[in-house]
């Protein structure tokens, strides 16, 4: 029994070795080791943002129009 705690342990330390990223979300877990971002598609998404016709055309989505 004793080797069977070992090998738990071993397999803990190489877990928590992984340096997982962990984001928990209202319907999931997520686990990852990397994230890749690209500053194009978030400079996109930032001038979206700014973008009146298309904020005007998401409020009328969300009112189900």
């Amino acid at each position: 029994m004793s080797s069977l705690m070992v090998k738990e342990l071993e397999l803990i330390e190489e877990f928590r070795d992984l340096s997982l990223v962990c984001e928990v979300t209202p319907k999931s877990v997520k686990l990852g080791i990397l994230k890749l971002t690209n500053p194009f598609l978030e400079k996109i998404m930032e001038c979206q943002k700014m973008d009146e016709r298309l904020m005007k055309k998401l409020v009328l989505i969300n009112e189900g129009k």
